[in-house]
């Protein structure tokens, strides 16, 4: 982490806002199975929405551990009585299927760069770019990662560099502000949450 802050304090601008939210924490590294099923069920839903079907969905299963074979024969109709939409009913099932195969051993995860990591995610159907990329930056504690599809990311980036969301050269001078926070652009955008957040 001080090699990390050492970087990002060359950024005059990002140096002030660590300097409002106070230093982080590494992230703890989480099961990324149950990683992508939280993050499907949480789509498009305030936090409270989502922790409550969060905890019905985990409610189901035995010991609260929705096992791929078992949610795999779990019916959608159950699924969709403590809160899943069919779409979501069914996106939780790929992931079940997608680990089910062996695709989400951490042996593999690991052998794969932050690019290849994403697009490995992004095949199960269900699974956008922004759901991989955070499961990577958090899950799997990886350290370079820049959702800027994220609205936080981007208004915090906006409000701070002073670049126009709007227009459409914000994503290239959005991506050109983020390179000076290589190879920690993960620990960049949690300051940018908690800066929003404060």
């Amino acid at each position: 982490m001080n090699e990390a802050y050492k970087i990002l304090n060359r950024d005059p601008l990002m140096k002030k806002v660590i300097r409002k939210t106070g230093k982080l924490e590494p992230s703890a590294a989480r099961d990324p199975y149950r990683s992508l099923l939280d993050s499907i069920m949480s789509q498009q839903l305030s936090t409270k929405a989502a922790d409550t079907i969060i905890g019905r969905f985990y409610q189901l299963f035995p010991r609260k551990n929705p096992r791929p074979s078992l949610l795999i024969e779990t019916p959608v109709e159950l699924l969709r009585s403590v809160g899943l939409s069919g779409s979501k009913s069914q996106y939780v099932k790929n992931v079940a299927h997608f680990a089910l195969e062996g695709n989400l051993k951490p042996t593999l995860l690991n052998k794969l760069n932050d690019e290849e990591l994403i697009i490995h995610l992004m095949t199960i159907k269900g699974v956008g770019r922004w759901t991989a990329e955070i499961l990577a930056m958090f899950a799997l504690q990886r350290d370079d990662m820049f959702p800027i599809d994220d609205l936080g990311i981007r208004n915090g980036i906006s409000s701070i560099y002073g670049l126009n969301t709007s227009h459409k050269t914000f994503l290239k001078k959005a991506t050109l502000t983020s390179e000076a926070w290589r190879p920690y652009r993960s620990l960049a955008c949690r300051h940018l949450w908690r800066w929003r957040d404060s």
